[in-house]
C-alpha cells in the first residue's frame, strides 16, 4: 500500500502583492459575517505573509502580543486593528448596504 503524504495547507505562502494580500481580505470581511475573531484571523495571515516581526515594529506592537492578537482565538480592540491594517498598507472603507425590508 502506498501511503499518501500530506502537507499543511499554510496561505501565507501564498499572499504575494498588497492585491492578493486586499482581496483575501475583502474575502473574510464578507464571509466572516461580523466575526471579529475570523476578521483578525485574516489578517494574521496577511501580518504573517509580509512579516510578524515587521508588522509588529510597523504597528508599535510587540511581535508576541500581535500573535496572540491575531490568533483568531481572541478579538482584538478595534485600535489595535487599525494600527496592524495601516502597518500593512491596507485600509478600511465602507460600503452602503441596500435597505432592508
Amino acid at each position: 500500500m502506498v501511503k499518501t503524504v500530506t502537507t499543511r495547507y499554510e496561505i501565507a505562502e501564498h499572499l504575494r502583492t498588497p492585491e492578493e494580500m486586499a482581496a483575501y481580505l475583502e474575502a473574510w470581511l464578507d464571509e466572516a459575517s461580523g466575526d471579529a475573531a475570523l476578521i483578525a484571523k485574516a489578517l494574521g495571515d496577511i501580518a504573517r505573509a509580509r512579516g510578524m516581526s515587521q508588522v509588529a515594529r510597523d504597528a508599535g506592537l510587540s511581535r508576541e502580543s500581535l500573535y496572540k492578537a491575531l490568533s483568531g482565538d481572541r478579538t482584538p480592540g478595534f485600535d489595535t486593528i487599525l494600527k496592524v491594517m495601516g502597518a500593512l498598507g491596507l485600509k478600511l472603507h465602507a460600503e452602503a448596504i441596500s435597505a432592508r425590508n
